[in-house]
């Protein structure tokens, strides 16, 4: 295992047969990285990947314990495709960590906020109910999760200019 790849400020890495990590450091308080992973109007700005040309179009959040979430991304209604889950644990500006229940072969994530002099080191990481589902998964996050990051580095640096 340990397969890594990245963009030289977002290392993807496969830790085992069932686990991959994402981590970057961003250059933002925790409290601005937190509000951007839990705020829908937020979380909209910066989600989904422009390379792939599938905007987001609805997103319902629902961050507490016990909560829930609903995102569809697509060009209609007509031809869309919801993610959902629920939030199993949710301790403010620390730890987010959440169900993929809209396939049968869908990952726990867990998102960690630390606070690092003013800025934030985040580390994703999901496990996958087995290797088949991680394989799956793999071939689209290796690109998909650094440019999803870069764009919520983006979307930092205006909010930490406003």
């Amino acid at each position: 295992m340990g397969q890594r790849t990245g963009d030289g400020r977002t290392a993807v890495e496969r830790r085992s047969e069932r686990e991959l990590v994402v981590s970057r450091t961003f250059d933002a308080p925790v409290r601005l990285v937190f509000d951007a992973w839990t705020r829908p109007e937020l979380f909209k700005l910066w989600w989904a990947p422009r390379s792939a040309g599938v905007p987001l179009l609805d997103c319902e959040m629902d961050v507490r314990t016990g909560g829930g979430y609903r995102i569809v991304f697509g060009h209609t209604p007509a031809e869309s495709m919801a993610f959902f889950g629920k939030y199993l644990e949710v301790v403010p500006l620390s730890r987010i960590v959440w169900t993929n229940d809209e396939g049968g072969e869908g990952a726990v994530t867990t998102v960690t906020f630390e606070a690092q002099d003013g800025r934030t080191r985040l580390v994703l990481q999901e496990l996958y109910p087995s290797r088949e589902a991680l394989d799956e998964a793999f071939i689209g996050m290796e690109d998909a999760m650094p440019e999803q990051f870069g764009q919520l580095d983006e979307l930092l640096a205006g909010l930490a200019t406003s």
